[in-house]
């Protein structure tokens, strides 16, 4: 299973078998090499995300007269590339998909062409005014085509940007400004039951505060727009925190981390690197009487004593767990403090 191919020469898509046909005159220096798999989706390491990608064929051939004919010639290049794995998931579209395909095509200068495969009409809807910038063709959803579609180079699996907002605002002593807090919100797993209320406790410690929530029918280029117009954002642990890629240099990330040990992750996805964007990190990690798990279970079952338990039976298990049966009813008086170390961040 190859994981990034790039092939230039007389290359021709067939669709119908998921094959890609390469003339070469070099098959006696490539034995053993005549064909191979790859599955177009940056995150080849990820079983979870590959089971959702089609399997296409590589194949190399000496005759161009043994592989299907062309009946679509093309002038520029194309990267062929899957909408399937865990797109859908903001995260994984930005990390996998997006940042992939603009690294890749820059170089082309809009001169190519994009091919998908698993291709998914919302996901292509929902980027089209970015894929739109990356190239001036029309997209392709080879999936579909009965054509032979022929190109003189191809990359298939892209190897795995700036706003209006630079820098976040900086308070001066006495000043009346108010700083911009969004609030991710979350309506199917780990739910913050009382957003409101931390909404009216933000208010009154002086923050304009926005409350949003990104999803596959978001329009990317108005959130982007907004999360660079604010100065903190929040929300429990999860996909929509990634929206920090949007804001601005100084600004306050405020990650709350349920319960279930998942500390590490949480550092890891969002606390490591919000260092290296130059945004300024707080954690708020909850207590067992801000879960909704201690509603469900007594206070010393090992949900709360064990949660390693929970972890060595797998992520499925974890996840069920502590992460799509939890939500969260923030300690308000406890969370005022973390609210005024990111209004004391913004003083400086």
């Amino acid at each position: 299973m190859a994981d990034y191919c790039e092939i230039e020469g007389d290359v021709r898509i067939h669709a119908n078998s998921s094959t890609v046909f390469f003339v070469t005159t070099h098959i006696n220096s490539l034995k053993g090499n005549g064909s191979w798999h790859v599955k177009p989706y940056a995150r080849k390491a990820n079983f979870g995300a590959m089971k959702y990608v089609k399997n296409w064929t590589v194949k190399l051939a000496e005759n161009k007269d043994d592989i299907p004919m062309c009946t679509k010639n093309h002038s520029s290049p194309a990267i062929l590339f899957s909408v399937g794995g865990y797109s859908g998931n903001h995260f994984h579209d930005i990390s996998d998909l997006v940042i992939p395909l603009y690294s890749t095509s820059l170089k082309f200068e809009r001169e190519v062409h994009f091919l998908t495969t698993d291709t998914k009409p919302w996901w292509v809807s929902k980027f089209r005014g970015l894929l739109n910038k990356l190239s001036r063709h029309e997209i392709i959803n080879i999936d579909k085509e009965k054509k032979v579609h022929c190109y003189t180079k191809v990359v298939i699996v892209p190897p795995t940007n700036s706003l209006e907002r630079t820098k976040a605002i900086e308070l001066k002593k006495d000043e009346t400004k108010r700083p911009r807090l969004m609030i991710i919100s979350r309506t199917r797993t780990r739910l913050l039951t009382n957003e409101a209320e931390i909404t009216t406790l933000a208010r009154k410690m002086g923050f304009e505060v926005i409350v949003d929530e990104a999803n596959h029918l978001t329009n990317l280029s108005r959130f982007a727009q907004m999360v660079n117009s604010c100065d903190v954002l929040m929300g429990v642990h999860g996909a929509g925190l990634t929206n920090m890629v949007f804001l601005p240099d100084n600004a306050v990330l405020i990650q709350i981390v349920p319960l279930g040990g998942i500390d590490g992750f949480a550092r890891t996805d969002f606390g490591e690197p919000s260092d290296r964007m130059n945004i300024k990190y707080l954690e708020y990690k909850i207590k067992v009487k801000e879960s909704s798990l201690s509603k469900q279970y007594p206070l010393d079952h090992p949900v709360f004593k064990d949660p390693r338990s929970f972890h060595i039976k797998g992520w499925d298990v974890l996840r069920k767990t502590y992460l799509d049966q939890q939500h969260v009813t923030i300690d308000l008086h406890r969370f005022k403090g973390t609210l005024a170390k990111a209004m004391k961040i913004l003083h400086h």
